[in-house]
This record gives structure tokens, C-alpha cells and sequence, in this order.
């Protein structure tokens, strides 16, 4: 494909690069939530690094031309203040459609990777859970996924915000677009394993299941006979959700660029509650679903 403005990128040079985001994100996310104690902030710092670094491309296609639109409405508002209201006003909406369709992207693109990366996700299933914590009850073990997922996104906001030394915010920098892929990553697991060890988990194939449980991480419901291909529907009210659902997880990652380390403390601070909250959700509801499936047996 090429860009507006004559750089070439191949269809498959953009789809290994693509790959590469979202295997590095799955990988990140699956190593915090298995650890069991304090993570290792260099290793971490180099993952997420990696991550940015494969999502820098894309970034910075989608970046420079929501600048370049930016910069059009300013210029050409100043040449239509010249010929009145009514030029300005349309110089300015050319501009600022150019500059929605730089972001535009730029969340099409982060919505495509959190798709690719649900396959990727390595997801234990309730037998596999109930033997690496032997004699905790199934709640128990659902409390120490949800604790073990806040740290770790605590940890990837905290490492996120050590970054920032940029006095303005670019439109869609390569570091919030890493943050937010790790932390979807982290979320989807452990949506994932919460359905796991409470015996509902989505059927189909690996990426009908993935889907499924990116689906529920969208609506912060559970994940109930589900065809899983149809989640993600293109229009989809269910697409648009997702889509909505990681611009407010990009706006929180912004958080974690702020200045002399504020922004670290605050992306900690913030992922740690929004994860643990999400985690509470969704273990009420599965255990609300399953007690309601079982009196109905009983009676």
C-alpha cells in the first residue's frame, strides 16, 4: 500500500509488523499475570519497549497525518478568514477531517491488534489453574487472578510513566499504543481464566473462543453460548463497543505520560483500580450466572 504522501509500505511488510505487536503485547501480558511474585521492571521496561517499537510504523503513519490535518485547518482557516466566515469554516472542516482520519486510524489499527493478540494469549483452563493452587476454593483462585492482573497492569502503567519526557503529548504516541495493548492483553486473560475456573468458558475454536472473551472484555458482561465469529461483525454494535471501548483505555494510558514521574504514579494508580474493578464485575456475574443455573437444576 501506499501513503498520501509517497511512502511505500508493502501489504505484507505492514502484516508482519502488525504480527510482531500483537505476539509482543500476548507475551508481556501472559508473562506479568504467571508471575507469582514482584516483576522484573528491566524486563518488563524492554517488553514494552518491544512492543512500541513494532507498533512505531503504524503509530507514526497514523500520527503524521492527524498533524498534517491539523495543520491544513489552521492554514487553510487562515486563508478563508481572508474571503469570510463561511471560507474559514470550510477550511477548517477539510482540515479537521483529515486530522479524524489520521486518528481514525490510528484506532483502527489498535482494534485490529487487540484481535490478533486474543489468539495469542495463553489461557489455563480449570483444571490447569486448580493444580498450580492446589487447596484454594475456586472463588479463592478467582481472587488471586484478579489481585495477580492489577499488579500487574499497576506495573505497566508504573514502568509506562518512567518513560515520559515529552513536554506535549503527540496525537497517538507509540508508548500509549503499548500500554494499551498490554494492559487489553492483561484484561482478556484474565476475563478469560475467570470463565475458565468457574466452568463457563466459550466454546469453538481457539479464535472464536479469543474473540469471545475480547467480546465480554468490551461489555463487561460474561461470555454466554456465544458464537464467537459473530462478535466481531464489522458495524457490529458489539465492533463499535470495542472500538469505544479501547479509546477509553487509550485516553487512561495518557495518563502515564505525564511529567516528572506523575505520570507513573497516576498510570498505577489508575490500571490497578480499573483492572481489579473489571475483574470484580466479571466474577460476580459469572458466580450470580452460576448459582441462578444451579437452583434452576435443583428445583
Amino acid at each position: 500500500m501506499s501513503s498520501s504522501d509517497g511512502t511505500d509500505i508493502t501489504d505484507e511488510a505492514a502484516a508482519r509488523q502488525d504480527d510482531a505487536a500483537a505476539r509482543q503485547a500476548a507475551e508481556v501480558a501472559v508473562e506479568l499475570t504467571e508471575s507469582g511474585g514482584p516483576p522484573d521492571t528491566r524486563r518488563l521496561a524492554r517488553g514494552l519497549r518491544a512492543v512500541a517499537d513494532r507498533a512505531s510504523t503504524a503509530v507514526t503513519a497514523a500520527t503524521a497525518t492527524a498533524r498534517r490535518g491539523t495543520a491544513t485547518a489552521a492554514r487553510r482557516g487562515a486563508e478563508g478568514a481572508r474571503k469570510g466566515a463561511a471560507g474559514a469554516g470550510r477550511g477548517a472542516r477539510k482540515g479537521a477531517g483529515s486530522a479524524g482520519r489520521g486518528l481514525s486510524a490510528g484506532m483502527s489499527w489498535l482494534t485490529g491488534q487487540a484481535v490478533a493478540m486474543g489468539p495469542r494469549l495463553r489461557i489455563r483452563d480449570q483444571a490447569t489453574l486448580r493444580t498450580q493452587f492446589p487447596g484454594l476454593t475456586d472463588d479463592a483462585i478467582a481472587q488471586v487472578l484478579i489481585d495477580r492482573a492489577a499488579r500487574a497492569a499497576a506495573a505497566v502503567g508504573g514502568t509506562t510513566g518512567a518513560w515520559a519526557a515529552l513536554p506535549v503529548l503527540p496525537a497517538f504516541p507509540a508508548e500509549i499504543a503499548a500500554e494499551t495493548l498490554a494492559i487489553v492483553g492483561i484484561e482478556v486473560k484474565l476475563v478469560a481464566e475467570l470463565h475458565e475456573i468457574f466452568g463457563v468458558a466459550a466454546s469453538g475454536t481457539p479464535t472464536e473462543r479469543a474473540r469471545a472473551y475480547l467480546g465480554s472484555w468490551a461489555s463487561r458482561r460474561g461470555v454466554y453460548r456465544v458464537e464467537g465469529g459473530l462478535l466481531l461483525v464489522a458495524g457490529s454494535p458489539l465492533a463499535r463497543q470495542l472500538t469505544r471501548r479501547l479509546a477509553a483505555r487509550v485516553r487512561r494510558s495518557a495518563f502515564s505520560l505525564g511529567p516528572f514521574f506523575t505520570g507513573a504514579v497516576a498510570g498505577a494508580l489508575i490500571n490497578r483500580r480499573e483492572t481489579r474493578k473489571l475483574g470484580n464485575l466479571i466474577r460476580d456475574e459469572l458466580r450470580g450466572n452460576i448459582r441462578t443455573v444451579t437452583a434452576t437444576v435443583l428445583d
